[in-house]
Order: structure tokens, then sequence, then C-alpha cells
């Protein structure tokens, strides 16, 4: 079985040990033997990255920009290929899979454009024969921590942009999903990037991530993850003054209304609460839903729930692939366990799959009779699971869609100008979806929440510069 190793400092690097790949659509099958590191290795990427951080930041940006249009070429001229590792490893389905690489591809091809693009401010002083030069310098060292569930994805839209502004990057992806992360290490290492400049690093998080969290010599830290980790990478970095860009989660609402078209409701519901087995921080876990239309709403879903087919990730009728992993599996049957105990009425789903190779099948589960103050409505279950919280109008809606800790992403489902414009406006989440669904973002544009979902400047778009550099002021006379 093929060995996949660290990469640091320019060269593969054997891991202190190799860990098999395993497929959740089928557990007899390996994906490869992906290499672990520790500490040592850990701190080896970090002192590469140091070593390198002078040259590349200092060095020209039409080099960073040809080597991130070529990254992102590869990556989209093998999207099929490395759609098949993501879809094997991760267990969303193939099409799913495809249109996350291309995504990624088009994010460092964006980034590369970035590159040329950053500018600074020339301004007059206050004071005769002065002027002000505002200009954006790189971190220096950034290291990048990442989820599994957007194993190409998320990797892409931190590591482009560090790279775009002149950082080096010590990458640490999921556990999980390592083959995913050693595939971008593979294509960066062919890009023509300087030895030092990206370095990968697979481990355990409390072991690879804890270094490089607590190093003095990562300038930067940019993580996608719990809520839990977050917190504690926040309090760790702060310590020693380190830069911190967090995303940590959602419990999204898609409020529907009674005037909403009904099929599209369905259809946001649906696709924003359970497609990519409902493994994203985007997903409409909370679907807060109106008197008028409320059992319409509920029958309609239940009817599309048990038309979708839940089955291997690469199979050409799967519209649910597998849960991650068997802990997010009794995570998510746990959570099923809790909202029957607290008095929810379990409409449809919650049930183990039996298909032709055993893996982590779950039914998409959907929750009705909830109220907002539920554990199924406060905490993240970060599976196939939903619930609705019937309300008797759109002031109700917005009251219980903003009643969260969390506020990555909302949505509304309505025909109402009004109430559409209203809710853009009301609604306490960072990201608002109007007649989509919540999950389901551009990467042109800036991607986080409010509250407990995000700490740091915004992700992607040109707003990505905010986190990878640090402003300059000059003053100049003569």
């Amino acid at each position: 079985m093929a060995t996949h190793d660290q990469y640091i400092g320019g060269e593969w690097v054997k891991g202190e040990s190799y860990t098999p790949n395993i497929n959740p659509s089928n557990l007899a099958e390996s994906i490869g033997e992906y290499a672990r590191g520790g500490k040592n290795q850990a701190e080896q990427a970090i002192q590469a990255a140091r070593d390198a951080a002078a040259g590349w930041g200092a060095g020209g940006i039409q080099a960073r920009a040809d080597a991130l249009d070529t990254i992102g070429t590869e990556i989209l001229a093998r999207r099929d290929e490395l759609g098949r590792l993501l879809a094997r490893e991760e267990g969303k389905t193939l099409k799913e899979a495809v249109g996350e690489v291309g995504r990624a591809g088009y994010v460092f091809k964006f980034f590369g454009g970035e590159a040329l693009r950053l500018s600074g401010e020339l301004t007059p002083s206050v004071r005769p024969g002065v002027r002000v030069e505002v200009t954006r310098e790189p971190l220096g060292v950034v290291g990048i921590i990442t989820p599994w569930n957007f194993p190409i994805a998320i990797p892409a839209w931190k590591i482009a942009p560090a790279l775009a502004f002149g950082n080096t990057v010590v990458f640490k992806p999921a556990e999980l999903t390592p083959g995913c992360g050693w595939a971008i290490a593979d294509i960066i290492a062919r890009s023509g990037i300087p030895a030092g400049v990206f370095n990968l690093v697979v481990g355990k998080g409390s072991v690879i991530g804890d270094a490089i969290v607590k190093s003095p010599d990562v300038n930067g830290i940019s993580f996608t993850g719990s809520v839990d980790t977050g917190h504690q990478i926040l309090v760790e970095a702060t310590k020693r003054h380190a830069k911190v860009q967090l995303e940590m989660g959602g419990k999204n609402p898609l409020v529907v209304l009674d005037d909403a078209d009904l099929d599209v409701a369905v259809n946001c519901a649906v696709n924003g609460a359970f497609f990519s087995t409902g493994q994203r921080c985007t997903a409409s876990s909370r679907l807060v839903v109106t008197d008028g239309i409320h059992d319409r709403f509920v029958d309609s879903v239940v009817e599309k729930l048990k038309a979708l087919r839940v089955g291997d990730a690469i199979a050409d009728d799967t519209d649910i692939g597998p849960v991650v992993d068997q802990a997010q599996l009794d995570q998510d049957l746990s959570y099923i366990e809790i909202g029957q105990k607290e008095g929810a009425r379990l409409a449809c789903g919650g049930d183990r799959v039996t298909r032709d190779t055993e893996g982590f099948y779950l039914s998409p589960a959907l929750f009705v009779d909830t109220d907002n103050q539920m554990r199924i409505n406060r905490e993240e279950v970060f599976g196939p699971v939903a619930s609705v919280v019937r309300v008797k109008d759109y002031d109700e809606a917005v009251d219980v869609a903003n009643d969260t800790d969390f506020g990555l992403s909302a949505g509304i489902v309505t025909t109402s100008l009004k109430h559409a414009g209203d809710f853009k406006q009301a609604s306490r989440a960072g990201m608002v979806m109007v007649n989509l669904p919540t999950a389901g973002v551009d990467y042109h544009v800036p991607f986080g929440g409010t509250k407990g979902s995000s700490y740091g400047p915004r992700e992607q778009g040109g707003y990505a510069k905010e986190f990878y550099t640090t402003v300059k002021t000059a003053y100049v006379t003569g």
C-alpha cells in the first residue's frame, strides 16, 4: 500500500508513524498509509518556514502570482481525480466532492490575481512638507489548522491568501482527511515555490496544533474547527500576542414564512440541512417556520427526505453519503436520542442504514414539535439532523432565529420584499441568504460570522488581506 510522507523544508520526510486512511463508505477499504508526526517534526516545519520567510516576503509578486495560478490550474485539471479521493476519504457525494475541488482551484487562481492587486495609500500629512505612506506587509509564518469536512476547499482559502501576501505556511490538516492535505502539498511542491515556504505536518491536534499555537516563531494562526478548540487556541496564542483567526461553527436558522414558495422552501431546507451529510458549519439545523405553512412544509420535507438515497459516496445514485467516522456517528445518534428525551418528535429518519459495504450510514433525521431551548436547537450536532421550530409570525421568527450563541449564516424564504429586506438587517448572522440554502458561498467575497461562530478578520475575497498582512505607516519628508 502506498505511503505518504510529510513535506518539510522542500523535502518529503518520513513520518514518525503511518496510519491507514479508511473509507467511511467501505470500512474494509484503506485509501493509503499517511504519515503522522510529533512535536519534533512540527518544530522542524516551523523552523523551515521561519528560514524562508524573509526571502518569500520580500520576493517578487509576479512569482507568487505565477505559482498560485499554476497550483489552481493543476487542481482544476485534476478535479475528477481529486474529487474521487475526497469522496472516498470524507464521504460527501462525488458530485459535491468534484464541486469542492473546483472551488479550491478557483480560490488559488483568484489569490494569484490578489498578489498583484495588493495596494497601499499615499496621503498628505497634516504637517507641511511631509507625506504619509501606508503599506501592507506579510505577517511572517502562518500556522493553518483545518477541519475534515471541507478538506480541500478550506485549506485552499487559507493557504492561497497566506502565500499570495508573502507569508510562509505550516499546514496541519485534519487527521481524518490526510489524503486531501497531502494532495494539496504535492501540487504546491511542484509549483516553483521555494523550499520552506510551504510545509505539511500531519498529526494529532494536541501535539502538532499545540506546537504551532505556542511557537514564538509563528506570527499568526488561522483555525477552523470546534468551539472548544478555538477557544483554547485563542487563549494560548494571545498570551504571546500572535494574530488569530477562528471559524467555529453555527446553529443556523432558515426562516420560512407563510408567503414562501413551498417548493423553494423545501429545496432550501433539504439542501441546506442535509446535503454533505449535514456536516457543514453553514447547515440549516434550525428550520423556523410560521403557522400558516408549517404543516404543508413538514409534510413536503418528509416526503423529499424519504425519496433521498443514502449510500456509497461515489455511487451515481447516492444523494447523501456516510457520516465521516464512528465518533461523529455516535455523536449524531446521541443527539437524536437527546431530542426524543426532550420531547421532540422524530418525523422521519435517524436510523442506521445497511448497504452492500459496511459504512457509517445514517438516514436524515427531521425533528418536529421542538422549541428553541432544547439542546438539539442550541448545540451544533454536525450531522444529517435538523429540527423544525414553529412560530406564529415574522417577528417571532426573527427573535427565534437570533436566539443562539452562534451567528454564522441565516436564511429566509419569502416572496415579501419587505420581510426579505428587513431580515437582511435584523439577522445577527454574518451571512444572510434570501430564498437560498444557508450553505453555499462564493470564494471572492468575505466569509465569517458573529458571536460564537467567528473571531478575527473575515476569510476569503479581498478581505483576506486583513488577517494575512499587517499595516505599516511611514512618514517621509525631503
